[in-house]
């Protein structure tokens, strides 16, 4: 499942983190780790972005981009 798939207030385990070169460095630098658990706190009014939780802090991305990041684990 991608992360851009999820609903508000679920939470899932980041799987694998797809993308490549500087995109997906990015990602990596800003958190979004194999393994690391991530929060949907909620979406924007038109649907994009999608505003996260990991690690503590706030991080916002396009769905486009969210859709890059494979996760399992989903929860409510």
């Amino acid at each position: 499942m991608n992360l851009s798939e999820l609903k508000q207030g679920q939470t899932a385990t980041i799987a694998h983190v797809g993308g490549n070169g500087s995109f997906r460095r990015r990602l990596l630098e800003m958190g979004f780790l194999r393994g690391t658990e991530v929060y949907v706190e909620k979406y924007a009014p038109l649907k994009d972005p999608i505003e996260l939780i990991l690690k503590g802090y706030h991080v916002s991305l396009r769905v486009d981009e969210a859709a890059h990041i494979q996760v399992e684990n989903v929860r409510s």
